[in-house]
């Protein structure tokens, strides 16, 4: 096959896109969701359908790994450093913008192809912030602040576990750690209640799945002499920046795998809306519904971008790797999350102090 063209990878980000945004959608299926599940009703159902995704996608990339088809040091998330300052605040704004907006940017996209137009703003809006953050007046505030506050390795060892475990083991580990991957897959079938729910399953494997098919396609669909670029698989930050800035001035953007995986999975939702007659044009209630929204899709730019992903970008394809940046980016994100819970329950940062400072003299 002749894969020449950067076209071929935007193609086959186009296809997993829609087989993940489908499934996705008929599963009801949503990363805030999950935390909230898990952090407010101890329920943690869909957090399992994720361990299942994370297992998947655990095996398959270490897999891709021991057979030589996949080198991690080339990826964007296994670097020399780790800029842990701008990880965790990226994360803790991430996860606070997405509790405002009540989804992650994965999740805008699938509300945006069931015809939710409050999310068509967000994504237009956290696209721009995005892209600000990444290139633009904010990246320099990136680059030449928080980026140098970071752990640099020693010389030959890269940012992820395999290989940090791997050199003070002096055993290569990869095979072990996909063992592991396998175990949570276990965990999330032991579940009998899950087996209830063959749709969130379906759609947790097609997650761990698309991870494996994205590295594969950025691989092995590249010519690295005409168009050299990075393995890549689904991430929902910088391309939905790059494919807002294609749209706007330059097509040449929209071929590669993140900007086409943008566009697949709204496809792929609104494919799902339309067979399930569920597609619903939705707009705002109110100018403060409207203002949370602005704001949630603001810090979800800007944090992804710092801490390098979203939820699935970070949760889950910097989570096949084992990436050091993995625990960092999930921990703030978590911790931004349940801030935000508070702050939606209690109504205001206001209430949210006086509620805290309450309970500690109780």
């Amino acid at each position: 096959m002749d894969v020449s063209s950067p076209w071929w990878t935007a193609l086959a980000g186009l296809l997993v896109g829609c087989c993940v945004g489908f499934a996705v959608f008929r599963a009801r299926l949503c990363t805030f969701g999950a935390l909230e599940d898990a952090m407010v009703g101890q329920d943690w159902r869909r957090m399992k359908v994720f361990g299942l995704a994370l297992g998947i996608a655990v095996a398959g990339t270490q897999l891709l790994s021991l057979l030589g088809i996949l080198a991690p040091e080339r990826t964007n998330y296994v670097a020399s450093a780790v800029p842990w300052l701008g990880i965790l605040l990226g994360g803790l704004l991430f996860g606070l913008g997405m509790a405002l907006v009540g989804t992650c940017a994965f999740g805008s996209l699938v509300r945006c192809g069931s015809g939710d137009l409050r999310s068509f703003v967000v994504l237009i809006v956290f696209g721009a912030a995005a892209y600000a953050t990444l290139r633009g007046i904010f990246a320099g505030v990136r680059v030449d602040g928080l980026e140098r506050v970071a752990v640099a390795l020693p010389a030959g060892l890269q940012a992820d576990l395999p290989s940090v475990l791997g050199r003070l083991s002096g055993h290569d580990l990869r095979a072990a750690f996909g063992l592991a991957g396998l175990g949570l897959v276990a965990l999330a079938l032991a579940d009998r209640r899950l087996h209830r729910a063959p749709r969130l399953m379906t759609a947790g494997a097609l997650l761990g799945l698309g991870i494996v098919a994205g590295w594969l396609a950025t691989t092995l669909l590249v010519d690295e002499f005409a168009h050299p670029v990075a393995p890549q698989s689904l991430t929902f930050v910088s391309p939905v920046a790059r494919a807002l800035f294609g749209v706007l001035f330059d097509q040449a953007s929209l071929a590669e795998f993140g900007a086409g995986s943008v566009f697949g999975v709204a496809v792929g939702a609104f494919a799902a809306a339309r067979l399930a007659d569920e597609f619903r044009w939705e707009a705002f209630d109110d100018p403060r519904e409207m203002k949370r929204h602005l704001l949630g899709a603001v810090l979800m730019g800007a944090g992804g971008i710092l801490c390098g992903g979203c939820t699935i970008g970070q949760g889950l394809t910097a989570g096949s790797l084992l990436a050091l940046s993995w625990p960092l980016a999930l921990a703030g994100m978590a911790v931004g999350a349940r801030i935000g819970i508070a702050l939606l329950m209690e109504g205001s940062l206001m209430n949210l102090v006086r509620g805290t400072l309450r309970l500690r003299e109780k």
